[in-house]
């Protein structure tokens, strides 16, 4: 039995379902989801086999879309402008900080899904009811974040093309500062951020090669002793696959990696030997409410580490505010703070969360 991926929504991954009809890429056919029924398109298949997937567990296409699906999804198109409509005057009136990015409707209209964004949380359950006493079906407020909006809506990115994530992204990967700094690129929020604000998504497409690359070559401005003498480390690239340093003589030595393996470099402060004293190690500490912790506080704490020749940062989030008390928007609590801290700090294998001011 062929195997189909579709896809449902805007924001839906490909789902594989398996077919007794043979349908073409772009047609359009009828599934069951949990919720309820929907129209769904064809983007991949007939696939014969997939050995990820038991087709015996594979949900089934009910039907190849017809005439009268086809104009149901019109109708629910027509239904779902009037909904926005409805939906923004409700929001007025309740002043609601909400802004409506699109309106689902399921192909036999028995749920209504409505995606938005905000600032923070929302109270909605007057506005669920008023959407409910309007239209008399199961109604779903779902809030979604920039990215998601940007997916949603579409845009034109910094290269000129449509964004990543609107025309073929379902998943997002996480992307750090530590990427752009690890591709040289200038720490500019502006010149790194995609149009919904946050870093762009293809800062993660050549990460592995980096990594792959930064595992072998040596750390930058750091002194190693080598057959060529003392050198330090000043530049890497990694298109070319190579190293640049400075002698004594204040003169620039280029190798390629290979040639660098060659000169058998140690570091100059890799540590004590045997029956030697141990060094003292250059710890950072940078601390703030971190609510949440953000590009600009890993900006800082990537230049410090640079500038200082640390050996490592630590990121400490306050377990009180005095300064954010009288906001009328209240701190998050200090153990949820100290998680978004350490997943920013998973990011950079020389920065550590501390929960001193937590517990």
């Amino acid at each position: 039995m062929p195997i189909y991926g579709l896809s449902y929504h805007k924001l839906a991954q490909t789902s594989y379902f398996a077919s007794d009809v043979e349908l073409a890429r772009n047609e359009k056919a009828v599934v069951d989801l949990d919720q309820g029924r929907t129209l769904a398109r064809v983007v991949s298949g007939p696939h014969a086999d997939l050995e990820s997937l038991d087709e015996d567990a594979l949900p089934r296409i009910v039907r190849q879309a017809t005439a009268e699906d086809l104009g149901q999804a019109r109708e629910n198109e027509e239904l779902a402008a009037a909904a926005r409509g409805f939906w923004a005057a409700c929001v007025r009136r309740r002043r609601l900080d909400m802004k409506l990015v699109d309106v689902e409707i399921f192909l036999d209209g028995s749920k209504f899904i409505f995606y938005f964004t905000a600032p923070a949380r929302i109270d909605f359950r007057e506005l669920v009811k008023d959407l409910v006493h309007e239209y008399r079906v199961r109604i779903e407020l779902r809030q979604i974040g920039v990215r998601h909006e940007a997916q949603m809506v579409g845009a034109v990115g910094n290269c000129g093309m449509v964004c990543c994530c609107r025309r073929y992204l379902r998943q997002f990967a996480p992307v750090t500062i530590r990427m752009a700094k690890e591709q040289n690129l200038f720490l500019n929020p502006a010149k790194v951020s995609g149009i919904c604000g946050r870093l762009l998504c293809c800062l993660s497409y050549e990460q592995d090669a980096y990594d792959s690359f930064h595992r072998e070559s040596p750390r930058l401005g750091k002194q190693y002793q080598t057959e060529r003498g003392q050198l330090k480390v000043v530049r890497t690239n990694m298109f070319c696959s190579s190293v640049t340093c400075l002698n004594a003589q204040n003169e620039e030595l280029r190798f390629t990696l290979e040639e660098w393996k060659a000169i058998n470099p140690k570091r100059a402060d890799a540590g004590p030997q045997e029956g030697e004293s141990a060094v003292s190690r250059r710890i950072g500490v940078l601390g703030g409410t971190f609510d949440p912790i953000h590009m600009g506080h890993m900006i800082i704490a990537e230049q410090a580490f640079d500038q200082f020749a640390l050996d490592e940062v630590l990121l400490i989030p306050s377990g009180h505010s005095y300064f954010k008390d009288k906001r009328p928007q209240k701190v998050l609590p200090p153990y949820v703070r100290l998680r978004m801290t350490a997943l920013a700090a998973n990011a950079h294998e020389h920065f550590f969360a501390s929960s001193m001011e937590v517990l």
